[in-house]
């Protein structure tokens, strides 16, 4: 592995660790060069899933793509990359132990919007505004008229507090 900062390939693996999941395991390294530490990521390589998208291509799984949409729905928010990582390789885990050869991009996408859901209001609305694709703004009010009346139940609760 060639280190990060003096690009020799001069290193020693100082620590291993296996994931949550168990899908990756990581690894602290320490290049003999230069002295400084690097994390790099093991995984199992190739996808035996098939991704069935829209008009009805397939494409190699890739969590790097469920990574990038999560990425920019949760851009400027509150969001850790641990938070991130650890959603993709919960929706990753779930695609492999219900699914053998090909999953449905709908079924993805929906699992996406689900975890949003819980993880960041706002990525929520704003990954369900690109994957539903909303005709028009009364679909889009619709989606949100839930979050609206908790928001306005939360305010009402708080006035007769005070």
């Amino acid at each position: 592995m060639k280190c990060l900062y003096c690009k020799t390939d001069n290193d020693r693996v100082v620590n291993s660790r296996p994931s949550e999941d168990g899908m990756t395991i990581k690894r602290r390294r320490e290049c003999l060069d230069c002295g400084r530490r690097y994390t790099t990521y093991e995984r199992v390589e190739g996808s035996l899933i098939k991704v069935v998208k829209k008009d009805g291509s397939r494409v190699d799984f890739d969590r790097k793509k469920i990574l990038d949409g999560l990425e920019k729905a949760c851009e400027k928010r509150p969001v850790s990359t641990e938070v991130l990582d650890s959603t993709v390789s919960e929706i990753e885990l779930d695609i492999y132990e219900k699914f053998d050869r090909e999953v449905d991009s709908k079924y993805i996408g929906s699992l996406v919007v689900q975890k949003l859901k819980r993880i960041d209001q706002v990525a929520y609305v704003r990954f369900a505004s690109v994957y539903r694709e909303f005709k028009d703004i009364t679909e889009f009010i619709d989606e949100l008229k839930p979050f609206l009346e908790i928001v306005g139940k939360d305010s009402k609760e708080n006035k007769l507090k005070d």
